[in-house]
């Protein structure tokens, strides 16, 4: 059942709790691009080793650039690490909830072990085959979950780069995908490209602008 912030402090608490209860391993799972106008949803599940927990975890969000970096390459080399995405055409077709979802549960699926308990953030577990407690703020609270997020984040935000190179008039090396105005802007200079998700207003509104209010083109077109 999802709790609210019951743990106080970011740290290994309530994992080594858990591990006291007989659970092992432990995971924690994250999210990053809910809200992005284009490029997938990538989520992270981490099981961080007791003996080597990494210093300084946090919200990937609170983190610097350069912080992030280095806490993901320590994670890495440390930790099990899985990462899952779910692209544009899947966000489309199956809202941007359960896309997220779906890729929460392969990226738990993806681990080198099957976890006996799941830490997730939020308060909307995935369906895994192993005991999951939603944690409303769990980034901030759980290191686990913080990992999760860091690596969830490095390798979104490395992957946007890479569009960017790849489809340089919407800049998505810069804003990551999220409705800027520099966004909006290349949307209505260029219209959305195959990695924009087509369902999201401000996509959807360009489409329908672009092609006089007849048919959405799939994203493969």
């Amino acid at each position: 059942m999802p709790v609210a912030d019951a743990w106080i402090g970011l740290d290994f608490t309530r994992e080594r709790g858990l591990y006291a209860q007989g659970h092992a391993p432990i995971a924690g799972a994250d999210e990053v691009g809910r809200g992005p106008l284009a490029g997938p949803v990538v989520a992270a599940a981490v099981v961080l080793d007791p003996e080597r927990v990494p210093q300084g975890l946090d919200d990937s969000k609170r983190l610097t650039r350069a912080k992030r970096e280095a806490l993901y390459l320590e994670i890495c080399a440390t930790a099990e690490v899985a990462v899952a995405m779910a692209p544009p055409e899947r966000i489309d077709r199956d809202n941007i909830r359960q896309a997220t979802l779906w890729a929460l549960a392969q990226a738990v699926r993806g681990l080198p072990r099957r976890p006996a308990f799941l830490l997730v953030d939020g308060n909307d577990p995935p369906k895994v085959p192993c005991a999951v407690e939603a944690v409303i703020g769990g980034d901030r609270l759980i290191a686990s979950i913080a990992a999760a997020s860091i690596v969830a984040k490095v390798v979104r935000d490395r992957l946007m780069a890479s569009l960017g190179a790849a489809f340089p008039a919407y800049g998505f090396e810069r804003h990551m995908g999220y409705a800027t105005a520099e966004h909006s802007t290349a949307l209505v200079t260029h219209s959305p490209c195959l990695h924009h998700r087509r369902s999201f207003a401000p996509v959807r509104e360009q489409q329908l602008g672009l092609f006089g209010g007849g048919p959405v083109p799939d994203a493969a077109e």
